[in-house]
């Protein structure tokens, strides 16, 4: 049986996803939070918000940095009031191991593309292509693939692509880390990957068969960490889908102090009620560190208020109010 495939916005294919459409559903109550997903092979990122909106019965989820359909791995959701911190949690340092398949190059850059040129001669040793992958460490210049959501001139990239056409782009800077070679089989190099945010793997793989001589194109891609979010953290679709069924999914959340590694302080009544209200608080002697120390401030019942920001007069403000005021 011949799988039934669709072009997302970034211009890959990826297969129909399971469950289903979220609808005009009705807003489900509960805690605020972060998940991560072990995103399956063939979801587009917003496949899977789209699940979670539909697992936690409400609108508002966001993703932390998309991944390619072909890519699987850590895809960490904000769930509900955890869209608010969004701007205080995304980006930070990628990992990622991926398949580069030396000798042939792809009109994107993937597995996903069209074959565009075969090498026939003899493919590198793993002293050369060592020596190659050096030369990415550090701070380097990637131009975004054509195949991409980048805007140019407020059009997509992959709307122009899937058109024909191939327009110049502005090379973008990011900084590679660490890049390591974890096995060497040709015509495959499996490679460790620490990037800033940003980076394209895709390119990186491209860029690499360039040097080389021989052409590449990225095989298989696994995020193992995004920020502050990891591998041993993330759930599988299966094991979500399940937890909804069962009405549990809500134990599955990150707590925002927990998932941005804050402190957490409670508020008396009267305090809190500033908070939520968006005014300023003194921390008095249960919170004492630097001007600019973030926290999570609760309420009695533990409930989460607010990302508060210590100024240099000692008093915290709200940078973002995550609860509701009750009149």
């Amino acid at each position: 049986m011949t799988r039934r495939a669709r072009h997302n916005k970034s211009g890959h294919r990826s297969g129909r996803r399971s469950g289903r459409k979220s609808g005009n559903q009705a807003e489900r109550p509960g805690p605020g939070g972060f998940l991560v997903v072990d995103k399956p092979q063939g979801w587009t990122s917003h496949d899977v918000v789209d699940a979670a909106r539909r697992w936690f019965g409400t609108r508002r989820v966001g993703h932390l940095g998309t991944l390619d359909p072909q890519a699987t791995g850590v895809l960490p959701l904000a769930i509900r009031e955890g869209t608010k911190l969004v701007p205080f949690v995304e980006g930070g340092e990628k990992d990622y191991v991926g398949t580069v398949r030396l000798g042939i190059e792809t009109d994107t850059l993937d597995a996903d593309g069209r074959v565009l040129v075969e090498h026939t001669g003899p493919l590198p040793d793993e002293p050369t292509v060592l020596e190659a992958l050096a030369t990415f460490e550090g701070d380097i210049e990637q131009i975004p693939p054509m195949f991409s959501a980048v805007k140019q001139g407020g059009v997509p990239l992959h709307r122009l692509a899937r058109r024909g056409e191939v327009v110049e782009r502005a090379p973008k800077k990011v900084r590679i880390h660490e890049l390591q070679v974890l096995a060497f089989e040709l015509p495959n190099v499996e490679i460790g990957v620490r990037c800033s945010a940003g980076t394209y793997v895709r390119t990186l793989a491209a860029d690499l068969g360039e040097r080389l001589g021989c052409g590449a194109h990225l095989s298989a891609l696994r995020r193992t960490r995004s920020g502050p979010f990891e591998l041993s953290q993330a759930r599988t679709v299966e094991e979500l889908e399940a937890a909804a069924e069962e009405s549990r999914i809500d134990s599955l959340l990150i707590p925002p102090a927990a998932a941005m590694n804050l402190p957490v302080l409670d508020l008396p009544e009267v305090a809190a009620s500033r908070v939520l209200h968006g005014c300023d608080v003194s921390p008095g002697s249960a919170f004492r560190a630097a001007p600019g120390a973030r926290l999570i401030a609760t309420n009695a019942e533990g409930k989460p208020l607010a990302l508060m920001e210590l100024r240099p007069d000692r008093r915290l403000w709200p940078l973002r109010v995550l609860a509701q005021v009750v009149e």
